[in-house]
């Protein structure tokens, strides 16, 4: 086990800490160029990447896409109210609460030791307005109020897997009802050729919401590696010349993809339901080497 650190302490004294949790071992490891800035792995797999110093910086890049998702979610520094199911090292809603000073937001983690040792090693901001929760995510969100929501982001992953309750359409009526009108939905998706479970995501996402919007790697999206994508989701119409011109300025530009061509991306897969859920392919080991 690692022992306790002072998170007040610069770079140059930083140590890793490294402890088990219910997913597997948790490790915090110090980053080499910023002071106080600590990446999150669990079981050797990327988790999370946090600045104390800096909460607006996302270092990953689904997490700077799903930051895309927060930025246009409402007028810029307007309050909201987020869900997000899923909490890691709590980066996204460290930067809801810097970007939207006054946002409530509630976070579903399911791993309990995992947010005792996030809480300990990177405390959130004195004031922040986040609540965390240790339940299931699904379980967890069925507490939320109806239409309570301006944003729920989805970034749940057990053993590098999206569990499979977490994939159908009873799901996303769970996540509809927690919305208000003008809400938005946004998803941390991964998958690999032949892409099966991202089309299945995108047809089951189509069957309850009206717009649609694929953001993505090229090289993902053409079936020729293992990677991340952010559906985002509504029933209004999306930003998206803003969200395409953001994601095309991204230190690693992605493609988002949206209408007829995501339709056609979609190739037919069907809606899944509960019956029918499974989770999602796990990632092949030379992802995370």
């Amino acid at each position: 086990m690692g022992k306790p650190r002072n998170p007040r302490r610069g770079r140059a004294d930083a140590e890793a800490v490294v402890e088990a949790v219910d997913g597997g071992l948790a490790e915090l490891i110090p980053d080499r160029d910023r002071a106080r800035a600590w990446t999150l792995l669990i079981d050797g797999a990327p988790q999370s990447h946090v600045d104390l110093d800096d909460p607006a910086h996302l270092s990953f890049e689904y997490q700077r896409r799903l930051g895309h998702v927060v930025d246009l979610a409402a007028p810029p520094g307007r309050p909201v109210h987020a869900v997000h199911l899923g909490g890691g090292a709590l980066t996204l809603a460290r930067y809801v609460a810097a970007t939207r000073p006054r946002s409530t937001q509630q976070v579903v983690e399911f791993d309990a030791p995992l947010v005792q040792l996030v809480r300990r090693e990177l405390p959130l901001e004195p004031g922040a307005r986040i609540r965390v929760r240790s339940a299931d995510a699904r379980e967890g969100l069925a507490k939320v109020p109806d239409g309570w929501a301006d944003l729920v982001v989805a970034d749940v992953f057990s053993g590098a897997r999206t569990p499979a309750h977490l994939t159908s359409t009873e799901f996303l009526d769970e996540v509809r009802r927690t919305l208000r009108p003008g809400g938005l939905y946004a998803a941390n998706l991964a998958d690999g050729p032949p892409l099966t479970h991202l089309r299945g995501q995108i047809a089951t996402a189509a069957s309850r919401f009206a717009e649609l919007a694929l953001i993505a790697d090229p090289t993902v999206l053409r079936g020729r590696r293992f990677g991340n994508a952010v559906l985002v989701a509504a029933d209004h119409p999306l930003p998206l010349a803003e969200l395409t011109r953001r994601t095309a300025s991204d230190p690693h530009p992605g493609r988002v993809e949206h209408g007829r061509a995501l339709t056609d991306f979609a190739g037919g897969a069907v809606p899944v339901t509960d019956a029918a859920a499974v989770a999602s392919p796990a990632p092949p080991a030379s992802v995370f080497r």
